[in-house]
C-alpha cells in the first residue's frame, strides 16, 4: 500500500532574528501563502466553535477569486462545535491531514483520520468532535451551493483517500493522476474537491487558461509552480490561490511525488449578472 504524507500547519511564531524575504505573493491573477506565514497570530476564531482556531486561505473577493472559502482548522482534545457552519445553503468538503476526530451527520458518527474525506450537502446536519487526545487538523472548504432546476442535490458522504486509486491522466504513463472523490459527469455537484498527484519529473504540459477558480493545497512535495507569467517553487504546506483563466502549469522535480488537494467549481452556467 502506498504510503502518504500530509502535511499540516504547526503555528509558533518565527523567531526576531529571521530574515523577512519570503515567498509569499499576491497579484492580480494569483496569491501563494507559504507554509512559514501559517502562525499563532494569523489565526481566526468562530462563532460556536470552542477549543479550536482557523487559518483562513481563501474567501470571496471583489476582483479575485469568488466562489468559495478554504480554512484550515486546529481542534483541540474534547473541542468541536454542534453549530459549525452559520450560513444557509452552504455545502462543504472536510479533509483530514492529521489527527482523528468524530463527525456525527445526519445521525450517523464517523470517525475520521489522516486522508479522511467528508462531503456535506447544503441540506447536512452536521456537528464535529475531537474525542482524541492529541489536536486534528482538517481542511474545511465551504461554498454556496448553485441549485439547477431538475437536478438533485448531492448525497452526504463519508470516506478516505486509501479507498480510491488515483486516475491517470491519458498519455502521461502515470507520471500524472487524479484521485476523484465524485464523478466528473455528476451534475449535481458544482464543485470538485480532488488529490492531484505528480510522480517526479511528471509536468502538465501546456499553460492552462479556463474558466474555474482554483485553490490548491501542497500535501507533499515540492515543485516549480508557472502562475500567471510567474514560475514559482512551492513545498509542502504551501498553498496557492488562482482566479478564473491565470495560466497555470507545473513541473515535478522530485525527489518524492508531488501532491496538493484540489478546489474547482464546475458544471455549472456562467451567471449572468449579479447572482
Amino acid at each position: 500500500m502506498t504510503k502518504r504524507s500530509y502535511y499540516a500547519p504547526a503555528g509558533g511564531l518565527p523567531p526576531q532574528s529571521q530574515i523577512l524575504t519570503d515567498r509569499a505573493m499576491f497579484t492580480e491573477a494569483y496569491a501563494v501563502i507559504p507554509k512559514g506565514t501559517m502562525s499563532d497570530i494569523v489565526t481566526s476564531n468562530l462563532p460556536h466553535w470552542n477549543d479550536a482556531r482557523f487559518w483562513v486561505l481563501a474567501r470571496p473577493l471583489s476582483g479575485f477569486a469568488e466562489t468559495f472559502s478554504q480554512y484550515i482548522a486546529e481542534v483541540q482534545p474534547g473541542g468541536g462545535s454542534d453549530t459549525p457552519e452559520t450560513d444557509d445553503g452552504v455545502e462543504a468538503v472536510l479533509f483530514v491531514v492529521e489527527g482523528a476526530m468524530e463527525l456525527t451527520l445526519n445521525g450517523d458518527t464517523h470517525q475520521m483520520g489522516e486522508g479522511g474525506y467528508a462531503f456535506l450537502p447544503p441540506s447536512a446536519n452536521w456537528s464535529l468532535r475531537n474525542t482524541g487526545d492529541v489536536p486534528v487538523k482538517f481542511h474545511w472548504i465551504r461554498k454556496a451551493y448553485q441549485p439547477v432546476q431538475g437536478i438533485d442535490a448531492p448525497d452526504a458522504f463519508v470516506t478516505n483517500e486509501a479507498d480510491h486509486d488515483p486516475i491517470p491522466m491519458p498519455n502521461t504513463d502515470d507520471a500524472w493522476a487524479t484521485t476523484r472523490f465524485v464523478a466528473p459527469d455528476d451534475l449535481r455537484h458544482d464543485m470538485h474537491v480532488n488529490i492531484v498527484t505528480f510522480q517526479p519529473g511528471g509536468v502538465i504540459p501546456f499553460a492552462e487558461t479556463h474558466v474555474m477558480e482554483h485553490g490548491l493545497y501542497v500535501l507533499e512535495g515540492k515543485a516549480v509552480y508557472r502562475l500567471n507569467q510567474d514560475w514559482v517553487e512551492v513545498e509542502a504546506g504551501d498553498f496557492m490561490w488562482l482566479r478564473a483563466f491565470c495560466p497555470q502549469a507545473c513541473y515535478a522535480g522530485g525527489p518524492g511525488p508531488f501532491r496538493y488537494l484540489l478546489y474547482k467549481d464546475v458544471n455549472r452556467h456562467m451567471p449572468l449578472g449579479k447572482l
